[in-house]
């Protein structure tokens, strides 16, 4: 989805998209996007050859340090993040800006 740029206002996870390559992490210039994961092996049947994939534990930005660039959202392969769909800010209390990845599917619906 395609946000003019005057009416950025959070970002969003669409979490069935994350494969928590860390792209997102590593590119941001600001470190305030945190990913955590585990890896599960699975075994085809047939004698294929066992396959790990990476399971999402924790996906969180911190908007407090968060510039609003929106590289994250230009480099996710998956289209894991987008702009939400109206303008709002984060949080009006301070203590609030660290969102969670429920938080962060939140904004698609609001």
């Amino acid at each position: 989805m395609s946000v003019p740029e005057r009416s950025r206002g959070v970002i969003a996870l669409i979490e069935d998209n994350c494969t928590s390559c860390m792209l997102c992490a590593r590119e941001c210039p600001s470190w305030c996007i945190h990913v955590d994961s585990h890896g599960v092996t699975e075994v085809p049947a047939e004698g294929g050859r066992p396959r790990t994939t990476a399971v999402l534990d924790r996906f969180a930005i911190d908007w407090s340090l968060c510039m609003y660039c929106g590289i994250c959202v230009e480099v996710c392969p998956f289209d894991a993040l987008e702009w939400a769909p109206a303008h709002a800010y984060a949080e009006q209390a301070v203590g609030a800006l660290l969102h969670e990845r429920e938080r962060l599917a939140d904004w698609l619906v609001e």
